[in-house]
């Protein structure tokens, strides 16, 4: 009886020991909805994890969202792209370096009846005084994400207090990329949309492309360890090897192998040696 026992004793501290070995061996990265939603975390993170034996557990918010999950400690890494907002959350003691990563561009998706009449357009703020003079429908994420507040931004560059000029035609959904384009579809409107995500998208119904080129529309991600003086349960070495092999040779290359009907989505622009 004592042998039997000692053998289950035995066998439920080996339990624990693996158990807290699989907890320790897997990351939880804040991250955007367009890395999730545009495939790329399906198509780089088995990679990583082959390399590694780090399993990555992605939370895929807006990046103001992320970087709040950072700022509570609920997360080992951030991966967005608001570098302003990035830069902010460095400047406060959250994260321990910032990377660049990789970058594609903005365009605005709109419906090919296109009432605003901005079809082959390259300057953004033009497009947008266009829709709000016409009082054409567009979605807004309102989600505080790295896109939302690009568009914020090029409102505000365009001459235009959105706030105020704002009315039935300009709807806040507080949602990711992948619901913003589904309600773009099924209400004909004009949104901004990562250039990832869209090529992902396959309920386009008349969407399409109407406004690129316009380097304004340039989109970085960055990403930052979260800072462990800040949170001691940070996984340090867990989460620096994942920001690490991104800005690598090979995370680079896996990064720029991601393709969607032969077109790439993220272009990696990484120095390692360099970090702000």
């Amino acid at each position: 009886m004592k042998r039997r026992w000692f053998a289950l004793a035995v066998l439920a501290g080996l339990l624990v020991a693996s158990v807290a070995l699989a907890q320790e061996r897997s990351i939880t990265v804040a991250s955007t909805t367009s890395t999730e939603q545009s495939g790329l975390f399906g198509y780089l993170l088995p990679q990583f994890t082959a390399k590694t034996g780090i399993r990555v557990n992605v939370v895929a918010v807006g990046t103001g969202q992320a970087l709040d999950i950072g700022r509570r400690g609920d997360a080992d890494v951030v991966f967005v792209h608001d570098k302003a907002a990035e830069e902010k959350f460095l400047a406060e003691g959250f994260g321990v370096k910032r990377f660049d990563v990789m970058y594609n561009d903005f365009v605005v998706i709109g419906p090919n009846s296109d009432p605003a009449r901005i079809a082959g357009g390259k300057d953004v703020l033009e497009a947008l005084r266009k829709i709000a003079a016409a009082k054409a429908p567009f979605i807004s994420r309102g989600d505080r994400s790295g896109t939302h507040a690009a568009e914020l931004r090029y409102w505000h560059d365009a001459g235009i207090d959105i706030g105020s000029a704002k009315g039935a035609w300009y709807r806040e959904i507080g949602q990711g990329m992948g619901a913003a384009l589904n309600m773009a579809a099924a209400a004909n409107a004009y949104l901004l949309c990562d250039r990832g995500t869209w090529l992902s998208f396959r309920n386009r119904g008349e969407l399409s492309i109407l406004v690129e080129g316009d380097r304004r529309l340039f989109n970085q991600y960055g990403v930052m360890l979260v800072n462990p003086a800040k949170h001691p349960n940070v996984k340090t070495t867990q989460g620096q090897a994942f920001v690490d092999w991104l800005i690598s040779p090979q995370g680079q290359r896996t990064i720029a192998a991601y393709k969607v009907g032969g077109e790439q989505l993220f272009f990696p622009d990484a120095d390692g040696a360099k970090g702000s």
